[in-house]
């Protein structure tokens, strides 16, 4: 039995992860930064089987932002082989287990065929119904903003029937829902730009391990605190 009082009536529909300290911990550790992304990587392999068996529907990880780029070549390099790998394998365990695989950010602008790697993950998994992971990849919660705006200008929506409802089906698989809960790990408490037009409602969590040593007990421990919240939407 758990060790936390866990109401399963009220689980959160929809999880975000700000995986978050990979390179602290493979410092703290006495590692490279590479085997650090890399134990991360096998971290992610376990999140979506141990929040999708407790009744979450969907889980965003943020994988690689737009801000990236600027880290050194080498780490850049590997980053880009391990997200690939991450990508196809990720689409076999999500045709065996019934997962939806979606990839949300500019995917037009990765390097070699990766774009073609989410492409053919989303269409594969598409009618996946026990569980949806999206993976934000080369994503940014203001460049989606911006690319749904420009998105609703290039189709000539009138200004008049922009709204919110509106501008959310312009943003990346505008299918995926508002957030319920954010969690990120390594102690930092901010957002980082993750997923900040879904997020307007979210409940924030901040976990004082890195990523790499995140585990199933985490899982249980985030949802146990989200059923304890109080959820207002702007009332007192």
């Amino acid at each position: 039995m758990s060790e936390y009082n866990m109401d399963t009536k009220n689980i959160p529909n929809h999880v975000g992860l700000i995986m978050d300290g990979n390179r602290r911990w493979a410092k703290a550790n006495h590692k490279t930064g590479l085997e650090g992304h890399y134990r991360g990587y096998e971290k992610l392999t376990n999140c979506a089987d141990w929040f999708f068996s407790r009744g979450v529907k969907f889980l965003s990880v943020f994988a690689f932002s737009t801000e990236n780029w600027d880290r050194a070549k080498e780490e850049v390099d590997y980053l880009m082989n391990l997200l690939k790998r991450a990508i196809t394998e990720q689409t076999g365990v999500a045709l065996k287990k019934g997962y939806r695989l979606m990839i949300s950010g500019r995917t037009h602008e990765l390097p070699g065929n990766l774009p073609d790697a989410c492409r053919v993950a989303m269409e594969k998994t598409k009618t996946g119904l026990n569980g949806t992971l999206n993976i934000c990849l080369n994503y940014g919660g203001q460049p989606e903003i911006t690319d749904a705006v420009k998105r609703i200008i290039t189709d000539g929506v009138p200004a008049t029937q922009i709204t919110e409802a509106k501008i959310g089906e312009y943003l990346y698989n505008p299918a995926i829902p508002d957030l319920d809960m954010v969690v990120r790990t390594s102690g930092e408490q901010r957002s980082s730009g993750f997923m900040l037009w879904r997020a307007h409602y979210a409940e924030f969590l901040f976990l004082q391990k890195h990523w790499p040593d995140f585990d199933e007990s985490d899982v249980e421990f985030i949802l146990a605190e989200y059923a304890k919240r109080q959820r207002r939407f702007g009332g007192d």
